[in-house]
């Protein structure tokens, strides 16, 4: 059943752009918009968190919905989202949400070129603007390092593994000098090829549960860390 998931996740990542293009609401804001709107302000003493970004996050729910259960944790993935649609969306599904902590965990789906070309700068810099968004609204930011990747099977020959290692340096060295939080799913999950082994990921992008249990270990810490600043 996972597997059809994940198959599912995959094809979604694919097709993730045309769907959104051909509705006219490019970042797909209409997603979660009845959702937000039931949610309602955190109540007092709520440690709210939101977690955006793509198929990746999105699948959490599936994969291990467990996590989320008993939690102030909202899943805001969406499937085949690039960073450019994360920052038009980050004010209705972050800010006004009111967490007090966001996980970005966002850039391989440009590396891919899902919505068009993209340098690792431009990656980057859409990165800095969530953090800078999130910041002047009272929100602590954790930046997630891109999680490995050998190849696309959407979209092979793009050599992820060498750009994505290059692109969460740059992602360390902006919030080592920010004072943000940094976390690194990459170095605890990375197989010698820079991909992910199969029992992380059936499909070398989308995590298997395995997968997502060591994510959220590093998760917690993460977040803790960050409701401690």
């Amino acid at each position: 059943m996972l597997k059809i998931k994940i198959k599912v996740l995959i094809v979604l990542t694919f097709l993730g752009l045309s769907k959104t293009s051909q509705s006219q609401d490019w970042p797909n804001l209409q997603k979660y918009q009845e959702a937000n709107a039931t949610i309602g302000a955190p109540k007092d003493g709520e440690n709210r968190v939101v977690f955006m970004g793509n198929s990746i996050t999105e699948g959490w729910s599936v994969a291990n919905p467990q996590f989320f259960e008993g939690k102030s944790y909202i899943n805001r993935g969406i499937s085949g989202q690039t960073t450019p649609q994360m920052v038009l969306r980050f004010r209705q599904d972050v800010i006004d949400l009111q967490p007090k902590v966001v996980l970005i965990l966002a850039g391989t789906n440009d590396i891919a070129g899902n919505t068009g070309p993209m340098t690792l700068q431009q990656i980057h810099d859409n990165i800095l603007s969530m953090i800078e968004l999130a910041e002047v609204n009272g929100i602590c930011p954790i930046v997630c390092s891109i999680v490995p990747a050998f190849d696309y099977p959407w979209k092979p020959g793009l050599e992820p593994n060498l750009k994505i290692p290059k692109l969460n340096t740059m992602l360390q060295q902006t919030t080592n000098k920010k004072g943000v939080v940094y976390l690194d799913y990459f170095s605890a999950m990375a197989d010698k090829r820079n991909g992910l082994p199969k029992e992380l990921a059936e499909d070398g992008v989308h995590p298997t549960k395995k997968g997502y249990e060591i994510m959220e270990t590093l998760a917690e810490k993460a977040i803790q860390k960050a409701l401690n600043k």
